[in-house]
């Protein structure tokens, strides 16, 4: 801290802050201190250019997946107690972290920190915000909980029986735009560029995905009414939610998903009860929009949650 010309007061003092530029030197700097650019989080150091080096097996895969899959492959190879797993099922890709944490230290933190690496960087490789669908974590609700929405714009479930992301299919099958040049240029300004680029938190489908969390019913909030609370037009609209990769309906059904997850694992709603809440005619509908969404029928989805929490 002194080192960075910071206030150690600031360690023990909840009411006291740093920059992003203060927060970028710090971690620069204890990065070269501990020659770890994981600054001591993992049960083994990565050393310096670690993270170069997992970009450079990324940059000549032709898409997002085969971009994370070598990613995870690099890491896998250092046995530093950070698993990384992906499965696809239905419309959904879930990349799931496995932390040993043998140093018992902050899971939150730790966490977080990684998904926001994951995230940004998988946004860096497509060059458009991942946009998520929603994030599980192992630990209970962190007191600074109210930052999540900020950083991880979509639903969060704690308690859960593992660490994952979870984001459409989509986006996995989008090209790696990136190129040897553009690589250069990004591990010049890391890990800056991670603190603050390509965070969604004021995308329009994120700012759609909260306003619709608000209603009772996703079906009461007609297409018109949303362009109207964003103050443009309808045309507008659709068009720039199609830069992001999205469409009104699809954002409706993500929220209708979620929705529906969140009742069959976290309430215990009976599916009957989760089908009118949904808005769907009958509990076919739902079985069949359920399993296309998740590869999964609700009543498979729930029981193989159950034993994975066992």
């Amino acid at each position: 801290m002194h080192r960075c010309e910071l206030d150690p007061e600031i360690l023990s003092n909840d009411r006291l802050s740093i920059s992003l530029a203060e927060f970028d030197r710090l971690l620069s700097t204890v990065s070269v201190l501990l020659d770890d650019e994981a600054s001591g989080f993992y049960s083994r150091p990565f050393k310096q250019g670690t993270f170069a080096m997992s970009c450079h097996a990324m940059i000549g895969a032709p898409t997002l997946r085969k971009a994370i899959k070598r990613n995870i492959r690099f890491y896998s190879l250092f046995q530093n107690g950070l698993i990384g797993e992906i499965t696809e099922l239905g419309e959904e890709v879930t990349l799931t972290y496995k932390l040993e944490n043998a140093k018992q230290l902050n899971e939150a933190f730790i966490v977080s920190s990684l998904f926001i690496v994951i995230i940004r960087l998988a946004s860096w490789v497509i060059d458009r915000p991942l946009l998520l669908d929603r994030i599980n974590l192992t630990f209970d609700k962190p007191a600074w909980a109210d930052v999540f929405d900020d950083m991880f714009p979509c639903q969060h479930f704690f308690n859960q029986p593992t660490n994952s992301i979870v984001f459409s299919r989509k986006f996995f099958d989008m090209p790696n735009v990136q190129t040897p040049h553009t690589l250069t240029e990004f591990l010049r300004d890391a890990p800056t560029i991670l603190l603050t680029h390509y965070q969604t938190d004021n995308s329009l489908t994120a700012t759609i995905q909260r306003m619709l969390l608000k209603e009772n019913s996703v079906e009461k909030l007609p297409f018109e009414i949303v362009a109207e609370r964003l103050f443009t037009t309808t045309q507008t609209l659709r068009r720039r939610l199609k830069e992001e990769g999205n469409t009104y309906q699809e954002i409706k059904d993500k929220v209708r998903r979620n929705q529906a997850i969140y009742h069959l694992l976290e309430l215990k709603t009976p599916i009957s009860q989760i089908v009118a809440l949904m808005g769907f005619s009958e509990p076919s509908a739902f079985t069949r929009a359920f399993k296309k969404w998740t590869g999964m029928t609700p009543g498979n989805y729930r029981d193989a949650n159950t034993k994975a929490r066992s």
